[in-house]
């Protein structure tokens, strides 16, 4: 994540080797980034205590002149919903001119977490549809490590076997220290997590499907 003016990017970094199942660390005290290597068993709590209500139930419709904005307040601090223009909600309330519309939109559908979607007025969804991919983000910014984003509509089950609603994008946690856990909700910011970056292969045989 690399600012850019007002508004931010994203910035291709390295890659990690595929496999049909991956391990992937949620206490952030792995030393094989991003895979797990056992260290929660330190006594790491990974309870999951988001909702388990859908999208469309849990956030808000903000409604501007000639587009709708939806928000479920669920914040990674990844801030791609500021463009240079203004913010997601601002450029929704100028929707009339199509500038400012546009850029509501990108700032919407650039958002990690999912937080926010626009919406046309007839109630269609304005945003790209990603491939299934999971990409490790830093914030160079912030100086930080961020979250895990998960872009495509990846199954996401918790260790109770409950499944989430399958998202077009959405951020897990890290760092270990979310209160909404399995997702992001901006603590690797106030903890200032770190991880070394790729340290590590992913030694996982495939098969299977994988967990939150």
């Amino acid at each position: 994540i690399t600012p850019k003016g007002r508004g931010y990017r994203f910035e291709k970094g390295c890659d990690y080797n595929e496999a049909a199942v991956y391990t992937l660390c949620r206490c952030g005290k792995t030393h094989n980034t991003p895979f797990c290597d056992n260290s929660h068993q330190i006594g790491f709590n990974g309870t999951e205590t988001a909702s388990r209500e859908p999208y469309h139930e849990r956030s808000e419709t903000l409604v501007g002149p000639d587009l709708y904005l939806k928000d479920d307040g669920r914040c990674a601090f990844a801030r791609f919903c500021h463009r240079q223009n203004g913010s997601a909600w601002e450029l929704m309330r100028l929707s009339d001119d199509p500038k400012m519309r546009k850029e509501a939109i990108i700032a919407a559908s650039e958002c990690p977490a999912g937080r926010l979607v626009a919406v046309d007025r007839d109630g269609t969804e304005i945003e790209e549809k990603f491939e299934p991919a999971i990409e490790v983000l830093k914030d160079p910014e912030k100086q930080v490590s961020s979250g895990l984003y998960v872009k495509g509509g990846i199954e996401i089950e918790s260790s109770s076997g409950f499944l989430y609603e399958k998202r077009n994008r959405v951020m897990l946690c890290r760092c270990g220290a979310s209160g909404n856990k399995p997702f992001c909700d901006a603590s690797h910011v106030s903890i200032g997590f770190s991880d070394p970056g790729k340290t590590g292969r992913n030694k996982e045989r495939p098969g299977g499907k994988g967990r939150s």
